[in-house]
């Protein structure tokens, strides 16, 4: 049996789990299949970890609770989902493990829907990568237009404007509802123009006022909304750089997914705002190969032209090329090809790879790299193949679960709004089977909820 992946455990049915319960076993299992997306760490935690008779065992309870074929459920999952992380976390096959640990009938209905072995050939998960290729291929020839939920007022008038959150704002009580109603339905040039207004007709600070008159994630949502993008985006990576921890995952969002120019703009609004540039603020608080790839991203140097075959075929090459284990070499080549070409280039890039590997870049880099330098890249390829679906990802793992992450859930609507947040609901509800607008409802509440839902524009 391969090794496990470092912090993994694979195991198989070697021994019964003790402690076993066939019907606790069945209600997580149901639980975890039911509703929008599944956890599928969860059902491949009980598969892998009950031996032969205990799992026949839970097939027969899940029946007995829920009159349902716990085989025919696990069939309607996405199966190459659940193979890949799999193979992934134990570095073996789901086929593999299947064939070894199981016996009869049950063994061939579950390689059946298990479907392949991606230990074949010693290939990694050639199927996935077979899939992304038709993705890329169809998405060279779309055009996809990007849009946001957000747009320009139609006869806007920011006198009336200023007015009304002067009154919202003015007296004993605060009328949230019309704060939100007007700086949600606005543009951000058009909330720039009502601060101005407001500053001449009042002479007071709009921005002051709403601080001092909304507190908690309500404020943070209509403050972000306030600032100028490129502001909002450097205060974002300025509190990642904050403390005595830092926000990996925030600067990684922000950075891998910006254009040139946006990079340049929250470059100059980092100075402005912090006397300091960004690329002195990463350099002090991050390190190594990690620290290189975020300076390399945040010079917004990023090539802007299209794909190059030969040169795509050459960058595949030098990525294929590098021996198995060699993980300075590795992040050292993908670097150079990941943060500099053109977005457009590197599809092509992906193709190539592919061709000549069988492999899934994603795959490869999640499979030979691990922490800070891994998940830069996988942001960085996955918002080069569907960067709204990199952000849908990226909401619904800010809501699933028992707890909400507020800042990821209010960063992503506040940036994403005028840009693409109409394509990253759609990509949401095809991905989870529902909507963004029913996932916020059913894990936000208050003014929170009424700002977020103003934001999503809409109910799929």
């Amino acid at each position: 049996m391969a090794k496990p992946a470092q912090g993994a455990k694979y195991r198989g049915s070697i021994h019964d789990s003790p402690d076993f319960d066939p019907n606790q076993d069945a209600e997580a299992l149901y639980t975890a299949m039911k509703g929008f997306g599944s956890d599928k760490e969860a059902i491949l935690d009980i598969i892998t970890s009950r031996s032969n008779r205990q799992r026949q065992e839970v097939c027969q309870s899940y029946k007995s609770l829920y009159g349902k074929d716990l085989i025919d459920n696990l069939n309607e999952l996405d199966m190459l989902d659940i193979r890949e992380i799999f193979r992934t976390k134990y570095e073996k096959s789901l086929y593999s493990m299947i064939k070894n640990d199981t016996s009869g009938e049950y063994k061939k209905t579950l390689l059946k829907l298990c479907g392949g072995d991606d230990d074949a050939a010693g290939q990694f998960f050639p199927e996935a990568a077979q899939v992304a290729y038709q993705m890329w291929e169809l998405s060279a020839v779309a055009r996809v237009e990007m849009k946001g939920t957000v747009r320009p007022a139609n006869d806007f008038n920011p006198d009336a404007d200023a007015k009304a959150l002067r009154k919202a704002m003015k007296g004993l009580g605060t009328d949230e509802d019309t704060i939100i109603d007007i700086i949600t339905h606005r543009s951000n040039a058009q909330r720039q123009q009502i601060r101005q207004t407001f500053k001449s007709h009042f002479g007071r600070d709009l921005m002051a006022d709403l601080k001092s008159e909304i507190s908690g994630d309500l404020a943070r949502l209509i403050l972000g909304l306030m600032m100028p993008p490129a502001h909002y985006d450097a205060k974002q990576l300025k509190k990642a750089m904050e403390g005595a921890g830092t926000d990996e995952k925030t600067l990684i969002e922000i950075l891998a997914t910006r254009t040139n120019a946006e990079i340049r703009a929250i470059n100059e609004a980092y100075k402005e705002d912090y006397h300091k540039s960004l690329e002195d603020a990463i350099s002090s608080d991050t390190s190594g190969h990690f620290r290189r790839i975020l300076i390399s991203l945040a010079t917004g140097n990023r090539e802007e032209g299209g794909e190059n075959l030969d040169q795509a075929r050459e960058d595949a090459q030098e990525i294929a090329d590098t021996p198995s284990g060699d993980k300075t070499s590795l992040e050292t080549r993908f670097m150079t090809i990941l943060c500099t070409r053109s977005y457009p280039h590197l599809r092509r890039v992906f193709q190539e790879f592919i061709k000549m590997t069988n492999y899934d870049v994603e795959h490869t880099i999640k499979k030979e790299m691990s922490g800070d330098v891994r998940d830069a890249f996988v942001a960085i390829v996955q918002s080069v193949k569907n960067k709204p679906l990199f952000f849908a990802d990226k909401l619904y793992k800010s809501m699933k679960g028992a707890g909400t992450d507020e800042k990821t859930l209010t960063r992503i609507m506040v940036s994403r709004s005028e840009i693409d947040l109409l394509n990253i609901r759609r990509e949401f509800i095809e991905k989870y089977d529902k909507s963004l607008h029913q996932a916020i409802e059913g894990d936000t509440s208050g003014d929170f909820l009424k700002a977020l839902l103003a934001l999503c524009g809409g109910e799929d």
